[in-house]
């Protein structure tokens, strides 16, 4: 079984209280639940279709704790702050193993 991965991506902050509120809580969730923050922050460069809008990728050890990462009470909770603050993509991905 590959890594787990969690891939964000921000199309659009529209509460900058909101979201920071939920930065707040959700990176100690995520890192408590074995997540490890390999990509935070806006692209350097797009190509194609590309937009540049923040883009955020955390690994974890397999899918099955980045699944439970996000059910966790500790990142709902952080969901819950974030509300409407943001437009996003999320997606948990499974790596090549």
């Amino acid at each position: 079984m590959g890594k787990g991965y969690f891939v964000v991506t921000y199309r659009k902050i529209s509460n900058q209280d909101k979201w920071a509120a939920y930065a707040k809580l959700a990176a100690p969730a995520i890192q408590k639940a074995g997540g490890k923050f390999i990509v935070r922050g806006v692209p350097s460069k797009t190509h194609e279709a590309g937009m540049k809008e923040r883009v955020v990728v955390v690994e974890f050890d397999n899918v099955h704790k980045a699944m439970a990462a996000h059910e966790s009470p500790d990142y709902q909770t952080a969901l819950k702050a974030l509300g409407d603050g943001a437009e996003r993509d999320f997606r948990i991905v499974e790596g090549i193993s």
